[in-house]
């Protein structure tokens, strides 16, 4: 009897905090240094030299009104010279750092882009391609790794405004400590602009899902792939009304907050506003000072709300969205040396005794619902074994937990007796071969879109062709203009495309590229065919398999056609995510139990 799936399903685990934001920012500015350490020294030097010449305008002024009052040509010419050089080193120094900014910003770019891609295809499992709050994570990561070059750049300029600030205090404080309060009063406006962006992107997140289904509704009006079925079914005003709804519900959630975030903020630069009217009243009135001190806190004095406000503000935008993505990044970095951090195992060079499934229950990430429960099965070491069952049995999913691309929720899976967790992804993948019934359309050249099942010999023409023989696709190739050299895909330039089945049978050749794996898995590698052409394929599979046993491959033949599997030494029936039967073809009929039942309803419908 079974037992209830959602009875002994895990939940969800929760997923990890993002890291600190400092050492995030840390990490990623290390990440930009690796890659171009002389781009990004030259870049922040420049950035550094460019605040100085403006923040001593107020010095200059100071002097010129001193030297016009008390008839100093001597001075006032100094003045107007350092005027004149203040204003043309910010000019040039300028120019400069925003090439040079430019420049390391297109190749670090770059450089993002592909570290981001190649963590996420680095993670050894696929659950973070399906647990809502994940994807949520790395959507908000995808929208910010195309502008997370801005960061180095909000991080040089937020110390050189900082720079600027420093020097207008100094000067500040040279006609009396007290002007110093300034800067206390510009506190508030501080807080506010490092709260207010935290707040915002909390708001954001909680309304991705909403910002993540308008997109897809967007993506489902305009893209070529559902087009047919869109039109078909005159879907065109409920998408656009869907989108809209969404996009309402997304926004309606972030504009509260956005509003009260505004107004704390004005009210914290009013603080600002009546200390500095204080200060000038205060010099001119209270120290009486000359003329040109006055000229100097008016000039520093606007000069450093404009230097508080461009500081807290770019404090706000780093903290805000730069750390915030720098933030997604290191997790994300976590999270993919956290999915390799047990693999201490080597794959073994041949298969001794098999593979051992041992009481595996499997649920998919965000559900309840047990696909596998209690799983316990040999696959047999240089045997061919075929899994059928009817649809949702959970036949696909087994497959995948052998390609690790999920792990078990409970269990255990043994190659030779060894924990295939502990096994090294890459390591085990290398011994992998096949072809899944969800397949993926590469539209490269022919030649490439067969040759990626086997990189190393990915222009090995003969390997191609080799493959291409073995999925018995000869009669695809043929059909191509240029046969292996045909581009694929009609979106491209000379591009042809293909029928459902043709790519299929691609993607199957893909699957036979490489020689000698341990583990060939053909998941309903041939749905588009028909019956006879499926039983014709497997038999020639399964005789390929017995003709070479020497490395002890185990050749698993997916399907749900019970009348082309019976060439298996082995085969295991799938029945509400349980081994219902295990045993050969002739063994199960003789059982009469549920594969000759089925097998008999499927022989009388080809009849």
């Amino acid at each position: 009897m079974t037992s209830s799936p959602d009875a002994a399903a895990p939940s969800a685990l929760p997923i990890d905090p993002l890291p600190p934001a400092l050492s995030s920012m840390w990490r990623l500015c290390r990440l930009g240094y690796r890659e171009e350490p002389r781009l990004m020294l030259v870049a922040f030097v420049l950035s550094q030299l460019a605040a100085l010449p403006d923040a001593l305008l107020a010095l200059w002024l100071m002097l010129l009104g001193n030297g016009v009052l008390g008839r100093q040509p001597a001075v006032v010419r100094a003045a107007a010279l350092g005027l004149a050089i203040s204003a043309a080193a910010t000019w040039f120094l300028r120019t400069i750092s925003t090439r040079v900014q430019r420049r390391f910003r297109d190749k670090v770019t770059i450089a993002l882009e592909a570290h981001v891609a190649r963590l996420q295809a680095s993670i050894a499992t696929l659950a973070h391609h399906e647990r809502p709050e994940i994807l949520d994570r790395l959507a908000m990561l995808r929208d910010q790794v195309f502008v997370l070059d801005h960061m180095y750049m909000s991080l040089f300029s937020t110390l050189g405004w900082m720079l600027r600030l420093a020097v207008t205090l100094v000067l500040l404080a040279s006609i009396h400590p007290g002007l110093l309060l300034l800067a206390a009063f510009a506190l508030p406006a501080v807080f506010t602009s490092t709260w207010r962006p935290a707040v915002e992107r909390a708001a954001l997140e909680q309304g991705a899902q909403a910002s993540r289904l308008a997109r897809h509704l967007f993506t489902i009006a305009t893209t070529a792939a559902p087009g047919k079925d869109v039109r078909v079914a005159r879907l065109a005003d409920r998408l656009v009304r869907e989108r809209r709804r969404a996009w309402d519900g997304w926004y309606a959630r972030i504009a509260p907050v956005r509003v009260a975030t505004a107004l704390w903020h004005a009210l914290a630069w009013t603080v600002f506003g009546l200390a500095y009217v204080g200060a000038i009243v205060f010099v001119a009135a209270g120290l009486h000072a000359s003329a040109g001190s006055v000229l100097l806190v008016l000039a520093a004095g606007s000069r450093l709300s404009m230097y508080i406000g461009a500081t807290v503000g770019e404090l706000g935008f780093l903290r805000g969205f730069w750390m915030d993505g720098s933030r997604r990044l290191a997790w994300l970095e976590d999270y993919a040396a956290s999915s390799a951090a047990s693999a201490d195992l080597d794959v073994p060079a041949r298969l001794g005794e098999g593979i051992d499934l041992d009481r595996v229950s499997f649920a998919y990430p965000g559900t309840s619902r047990l696909v596998l429960d209690d799983v316990t099965l040999r696959l047999p070491a240089a045997a061919v074994v075929a899994i059928v069952g009817e649809n949702g049995a959970g036949k696909s999913t087994l497959v995948k937990l052998l390609a690790k691309m999920y792990e078990p929720s409970s269990g255990g899976i043994l190659v030779d007796g060894r924990p295939l967790a502990r096994m090294r992804v890459e390591a085990w993948r290398a011994k992998l071969a096949g072809a899944f019934q969800d397949f993926f359309r590469f539209e490269f050249q022919a030649r490439r879109t067969v040759g990626l099942g086997d990189v190393p010999r990915l222009d090995d023409e003969p390997a191609v062709v080799t493959a291409v023989g073995r999925a018995g696709a000869d009669d695809v190739v043929r059909r191509l203009a240029a046969g292996l050299e045909t581009q694929l895909g009609p979106t491209w330039p000379g591009g042809v495309d293909l029928s459902f089945g043709q790519w299929q049978k691609l993607a199957l050749a893909r699957g036979f590229m490489r020689d000698e794996p341990l583990l060939l898995i053909l998941d309903e590698p041939t749905a588009a065919l028909d019956a006879e052409t499926e039983h014709a394929l497997f038999e020639r599979y399964a005789a390929a398999a017995r003709a070479d046993r020497s490395g002890g491959r185990i050749t698993i033949l997916v399907s749900h056609r019970f009348s082309t599997v019976r060439m298996a030494d082995l085969i295991v029936v799938l029945d509400g995510a349980r081994v219902a039967e295990v045993g050969t073809h002739d063994e199960l009929v003789a059982r009469h139990g549920q594969y000759a039942e089925l097998y008999a309803i499927q022989a009388a419908a080809y009849r």
